[in-house]
């Protein structure tokens, strides 16, 4: 068997494993030992397992997922996500449809401390939803805007997902975390637009509520000072050289523990609770990690990634055809799979194909922006039918909302998510002109 028809073997049975519900983890760990094994021998393998394991878990750099995740568990803690809609909610909960925009913005706040989608959905579906029913916002747009607004946790940083594009690509932390911003940004403001589009056409789906006073907001925004602070001493003490990604994680998971103590009346229980937390993501996050080093290890035997870059550079398709095959590929793929799978199986294949093509940029730029577009492809799958991970989440906490009723309140959103891949790709400038502007 060539080396490309055995790689391209290992995918399909990976994805039969998938598709009988084996754990992905699990899966390209199994697909990797066997197909490692019976392409290169017993003692290969046994060799390579025995060396790469132990590295692949001793590097440094891999303890900023612990500590950003435990960040997140302790913000949950601090019962932030209380007081940041209440914040927005103070700002726009009197316009039509501003309770839904006050989610997507206390989400968007949310994300900026949590890193995690489906964990931004459900905290800050527990605050905002019933307020949203309680004011009698349709059941659509209540749990569409939650479930879209949850999406932005692995977009705007911190978020675990582009610390381990950064460390596949072998490129800086704190530069995907600067790229990012722009793009979160456009994204909540674009599921605004979306909800003021959407209530436009359908006023009695989205009533105005009472107008809060100056004093009112004001005193909403004390409540969030902490946050603001916490956020900007990660993120430009990393870029500064203030901190490695590691000890900024590390900050923000003392700030955040803080916060939890002081305004969530963290406990020995509650920090006991967070910590199990942290263990069982971080040991699902490594096992995924641990698989797909194996996987990949079989692939480069096989030569099936070097095989395929050297196919698509010479086959004469322009570098934006072969993008857009990509970024059309992850919208398939996150009908079915959830984002961090996606991106640590596709990563090392895609990695130096788009390394290869000349898009007029810098090597590093070219590879800072498509983990960008790579990041918000994913993060559309999110809310993609007919497996959107956050609006099965968001549903679930609104019992008495039909799930098509749910998928029809996130069309628009995935409308605006369109408009913004446009943008990206035309428009690199968008993503890179901030990580410019501060190098």
């Amino acid at each position: 068997m060539s080396g490309i028809a055995a790689g391209l073997t290992g995918f399909a049975v990976l994805l039969a494993l998938m598709a009988i519900r084996i754990p992905i983890g699990v899966a390209m760990l199994a697909v990797g030992v066997g197909g490692y094994g019976l392409y290169t021998g017993t003692a290969p393998l046994l060799a390579f397992l025995k060396t790469s394991t132990y590295y692949q878990f001793s590097t440094y750099s891999l303890s900023v997922i612990p500590l950003f995740v435990l960040m997140g568990e302790f913000a949950t803690k601090a019962r932030m996500s209380r007081a940041l809609y209440r914040t927005a909610a103070a700002f726009l909960g009197h316009r039509r449809g501003g309770l839904a925009m006050a989610s997507i913005g206390g989400c968007a706040a949310f994300g900026a401390i949590c890193g995690s989608s489906l964990a931004t959905a459900a905290t800050m579906g527990q605050v905002a939803l019933p307020e949203m029913r309680r004011y009698n916002y349709s059941g659509a747009l209540a749990t569409g805007s939650l479930a879209a607004g949850g999406t932005l946790g692995i977009l705007i940083p911190p978020s675990v997902i582009l610390v381990l594009y950064a460390l596949m690509a072998e490129q800086s932390i704190a530069k995907m975390f600067v790229a990012a911003m722009v793009p979160g940004v456009l994204a909540a403001v674009g599921y605004m637009i979306a909800v003021a589009v959407f209530v436009a056409r359908h006023p009695e789906d989205g009533p105005a509520g009472p107008r809060a006073g100056w004093a009112e907001r004001f005193a909403a925004l004390r409540e969030t000072w902490s946050l603001i602070l916490i956020f900007t001493l990660v993120i430009v003490g990393m870029y500064r050289g203030w901190f490695t990604p590691t000890e900024a994680a590390a900050v923000g998971a003392f700030g955040t523990g803080a916060l939890a103590v002081l305004h969530g009346g963290l406990r020995l229980s509650g920090l006991m609770e967070c910590l199990r937390g942290t263990a069982v993501t971080s040991g699902m996050i490594f096992l995924i990690l641990l698989g797909a080093e194996t996987f990949n290890a079989f692939l480069a035997q096989t030569q099936t990634p070097m095989l395929l870059a050297n196919a698509i550079q010479q086959s004469g398709l322009t570098p934006m055809l072969v993008l857009l095959a990509m970024l059309a590929l992850y919208l398939v793929l996150g009908c079915v799979m959830d984002s961090m799978s996606m991106l640590l199986l596709t990563i090392p294949i895609f990695y130096p194909i788009i390394a290869g093509l000349d898009f007029g940029m810098p090597r590093e730029d070219t590879l800072i922006w498509f983990g960008i577009l790579a990041v918000v492809v994913v993060e559309v799958g999110l809310i993609t039918p007919p497996v959107g991970m956050n609006v099965f989440v968001i549903n679930g906490m609104a019992r008495d909302v039909p799930m098509l009723e749910s998928f029809r309140g996130v069309l628009p959103f995935l409308i605006s998510d369109m408009i913004r891949i446009v943008v990206l790709v035309l428009f690199p400038a968008v993503t890179l002109g901030l990580v410019r502007v501060l190098d």
